[in-house]
């Protein structure tokens, strides 16, 4: 019993290295923990400093994700979605480093797959000694823009849902 836990902890170790490019993102760890409600004056924190770097680029910023929703168990790392009119990464890449973010190089940070239509996305991580976010970028128009702010949306409104999805933790 005990080699399997140990095995376990060791693959999501290994998945979490795998899926996270940046050494300064492993220091700290991740942990899953219950709603904290300091997550909301961090977003806005960081919304004022994206919306003020991205300017008219920026059509909005959303706070989506698990951290989102008052009351759900989340990994403490705040999603942010930032939705743009053209997602033109040799524009926003480097609006993105005067400020810290890193562009992730994953594939799956690139394209999202909605009701079999392909949306392309850029995710960034954050600066180096900042707190666990990842941001989104996505155009306005896309469905995934929209589901996800819809999704954060139903959470809220909806109790039973809300319960449901107690002790789960989503990805945007």
């Amino acid at each position: 019993m005990l080699a399997k836990i140990r095995l376990r902890h060791a693959a999501r170790a290994i998945l979490y290295a795998v899926s996270v490019p940046f050494p300064d993102e492993l220091a700290s760890g991740l942990a899953v923990v219950a709603y904290d409600p300091e997550w909301l004056r961090e977003f806005r924190a960081l919304a004022s400093r994206l919306q003020a770097a991205l300017g008219s680029l920026a059509q909005g910023v959303d706070h989506v994700g698990s951290t989102a929703v008052a009351g759900l168990t989340a990994k403490d790392c705040l999603d942010i979605q930032v939705r743009v009119d053209d997602l033109d990464a040799n524009t926003l890449v480097p609006i993105f480093g005067t400020i810290g973010f890193r562009l992730r190089p994953e594939p799956w940070n690139r394209v999202e797959v909605t009701a079999g239509q392909r949306w392309p996305k850029l995710v960034f991580a954050p600066p180096i000694g900042e707190r666990a976010s990842n941001v989104h970028v996505r155009e306005t128009t896309s469905a995934t823009a929209r589901r996800n702010v819809l999704f954060r949306d139903f959470l809220r409104a909806d109790d039973p849902a809300r319960r449901k999805s107690r002790g789960t933790s989503n990805n945007s």
